[in-house]
């Protein structure tokens, strides 16, 4: 994810993310210093991946934009059998490929790039779970969610995870797809969706 952070000031030094769960649980892992990058906080990663505890283990995983890596790298860590990790900002996405390589998880690979471009190409392979944290104030939430739908790269019950900075019932999301589960902290909605 990248979006403002909420410093004050300027950010200096290391930045790091903790995963959570799974094989790697409490590897601490670092990211750039780079302008609205953070990871998705603890709390709301750890209410993610207990939403997908059922679905996530040999699941195909794709995050839309990557930003440190966090949800991502929780989700390989509790078992997601293989992953795409999209990030436009090259230092983050090096980032993302030296973590992965620290943690040897072959299993994943990092596209540095514009992911509404990628998206808007044919599917070459489909995913059982999506992750939809893009920067905010820049409509890139339903446009990504439309090119997920309308060029098939979604699997069969896909689960798809957005934040967003309006209510989910707001977004204007695909018809077909359903609020599973949602909740709301600070001035950020995130909801996981079922097709």
């Amino acid at each position: 994810m990248a979006r403002p952070a909420s410093t004050g000031g300027k950010r200096t030094g290391n930045n790091q993310l903790r995963i959570i769960g799974g094989q790697w649980r409490s590897r601490r892992l670092g990211f750039p210093d780079a302008p609205g990058l953070r990871p998705t906080p603890d709390r709301v990663r750890e209410t993610l991946y207990n939403w997908l505890a059922p679905h996530i283990r040999g699941a195909r995983l794709l995050d839309c934009f990557a930003g440190s890596g966090a949800l991502f790298l929780e989700g390989l860590s509790r078992g997601a059998a293989s992953g795409v990790a999209l990030e436009l900002e090259r230092r983050a996405a090096d980032s993302l490929r030296r973590n992965l390589q620290a943690l040897q998880a072959t299993q994943a690979e990092v596209i540095q790039g514009d992911s509404l471009q990628w998206l808007g190409q044919p599917a070459s392979q489909q995913f059982d779970v999506v992750l939809l944290d893009p920067p905010f104030h820049r409509d890139l939430l339903q446009s990504g969610c439309r090119l997920l739908e309308e060029n098939s790269w979604l699997a069969e019950g896909a689960l798809i995870y957005t934040e967003s900075e309006q209510p989910p019932s707001s977004l204007g999301l695909p018809a077909r797809w359903q609020l599973h589960r949602e909740k709301h902290t600070g001035q950020v909605y995130y909801a996981l969706w079922t097709t």
